[in-house]
């Protein structure tokens, strides 16, 4: 199942970026790069997921609907 969530990333002065979330408490994740950041995230979100669903046993985001809005970022 998939679900919505977002994320607020911050490139900090040592150069790493940071992602954190209003929408699930807990997640915080950092990489070296945008991508191996989400890509942390996604791991941290859906395991802190799992652990919130196991212990209220309600799903904690929204569905991801049909249509949405996902900006994307591209080198150059």
């Amino acid at each position: 199942m998939e679900q919505l969530l977002n994320i607020h990333i911050e490139k900090l002065p040592e150069g790493v970026f940071l992602a954190t979330s209003d929408d699930i408490q807990g997640l915080v994740a950092q990489g070296r790069t945008l991508a191996e950041t989400l890509e942390i995230a996604r791991d941290v979100a859906r395991k802190l997921i799992e652990a919130r669903t196991e212990r209220e046993n309600i799903p904690s985001l929204k569905q991801v609907p049909n249509v949405f809005d996902y900006p994307l970022v591209v080198g150059y």
